[in-house]
């Protein structure tokens, strides 16, 4: 069992936890690592997310016994048996509860903003972290939850020990668990992809989770646009349906199907952030998945570029026909593979997709299929990403149609470097705005 990342373990973690969707859950996520797998599964059940912000009262000298927890809202847990057999002092108890008190509002604050705690009171808590090593934690957030009002409480995470596991079990009401490995090793043992969640990232997953509750619940503006939409579906991908976000704001001049790379998803912060960026463009998006949970699971599907071509074309005439979509020139926004992906796709006969972008892609892949591209196409680079550089000079050359070259200096391949990422958008905001506006020919000579 190995997860990519902690999107693909949410996507998996959500897979098992289909039976709790339903107007009495609530996810909440154990910052940090805990919240990036808690928002695939909030979406996935299309629920609400929040965060958990819980401390453990760590015994003095034994920091790994847990004399208490404290949690928003004054909540505050003590497990009178560990604070009576050590003869902890009350001014010692007072002291931690004091300065973690202190830091579960310092958290909640720089998390949440100004927003309240989602209530908790009669619902169901599926407390979801990346993965749990001894429970000390996650056992105190349980408590903290019920204190807090939830009738019920489910520890849901992809991986854990055996140990933390039977702690769990005495203090959540059910645990759901993808995997108890022996031995262990550690949470990231479990993950390709276990760099850092930072605090931005929290902020920015909340802050999207709430918009979307906010967009769904509101009512339509006036005059409303029929083609406004914000929403998980369901998409006919020819030879599967595959779910997806799309993302209509009112007004929208085009729509832009995204095709991810191979170690990524329709979940993945990047591609959230670059379809924001389009979005206050005023275009549509749709993030999706081109292979089933199933396929996925295979590396061959997931470098299958003439499949994932295949779907793509398939989605373009299902969004063409789409009441939501219909109307709207679409273009193709491809990362790594995906770029490969989104050129053959365009290469194919009566696809009528009006420009393509590509970051960090590998249009090497597409092969034979290059010069038979003819709409628009940019081909977005980090400037350190040497190798594929490279590859897009030589695939530029190979094209027919009215193809540029942008170098983004300080980018290497996944445009993690601050600032990169939004430039890169930018550039595809600007290259999208200009070739699907409406009476933009499909194909612009050099």
């Amino acid at each position: 069992m190995l997860f990519a990342d902690r999107i693909d373990a949410g996507r998996r973690l959500a897979h098992r936890l289909r039976r709790f969707r339903g107007p009495d859950v609530v996810v909440l996520g154990v910052p940090r690592g805990g919240v990036p797998v808690a928002a695939v599964v909030a979406e996935e059940l299309d629920v609400p997310l929040d965060v958990l912000v819980v401390r453990k009262l760590g015994a003095p000298g034994h920091p790994e016994l847990a004399m208490g927890a404290v949690g928003e809202r004054g909540v505050r847990v003590v497990n009178d048996d560990v604070v009576r057999g050590l003869g902890v002092p009350a001014e010692d108890f007072v002291e931690a509860d004091l300065r973690e008190r202190a830091e579960v509002a310092d958290r909640a604050r720089r998390f949440r903003g100004a927003a309240a705690m989602t209530p908790l009171g009669g619902r169901t808590a599926l407390v979801v972290d990346d993965g749990v090593a001894t429970g000390a934690t996650m056992a105190a957030a349980c408590e903290v939850a019920r204190a807090l009002g939830a009738a019920s409480v489910v520890v849901a995470v992809p991986v854990a020990s055996r140990e933390a596991l039977t702690r769990l079990r005495r203090a959540a009401d059910e645990v759901v668990c993808l995997g108890a490995p022996e031995p262990f090793f550690g949470v990231g043992r479990w993950y390709r992809d276990f760099r850092p969640t930072s605090d931005d990232e929290v902020v920015a997953l909340l802050a999207e989770a709430h918009r979307a509750a906010r967009t769904g619940s509101a009512d339509p503006p006036d005059p409303p646009d029929p083609r406004a939409a914000d929403a998980v579906v369901d998409l006919d991908a020819g030879d599967a349906t595959l779910p997806a976000h799309l993302a209509v704001p009112a007004g929208a001049t085009g729509l832009v199907l995204f095709a991810h790379g191979s170690g990524s998803s329709r979940h993945s912060p990047r591609n959230r952030h670059v379809a924001a960026v389009l979005q206050q463009a005023g275009l549509g998006t749709v993030l999706v998945d081109l292979l089933t949970p199933q396929e996925a699971e295979s590396r061959a599907n997931v470098f299958d570029v003439e499949l994932l071509a295949r779907r793509l074309v398939a989605l373009s005439r299902t969004l063409e026909r789409d009441p939501r979509t219909v109307g709207l020139p679409i273009g193709y926004f491809g990362a790594s593979t995906g770029a490969a992906a989104a050129l053959v796709a365009a290469a194919e006969p009566g696809n009528r997709v009006r420009a393509v972008v590509s970051r960090g892609g590998r249009p090497d892949l597409a092969g034979d299929a290059l010069p038979r591209v003819t709409a628009p196409t940019l081909l977005v680079v980090g400037g350190r990403d040497t190798a594929v550089l490279g590859l897009n000079h030589r695939a530029r050359r190979r094209m027919r149609c009215r193809c540029d070259v942008v170098v983004v200096p300080r980018a290497t391949h996944l445009f993690e470097e601050p600032g990169t990422l939004d430039e890169a958008a930018r550039h595809a905001a600007g290259w999208f705005r200009t070739h699907l506006g409406a009476g933009s020919p499909a194909g612009m000579g050099r």
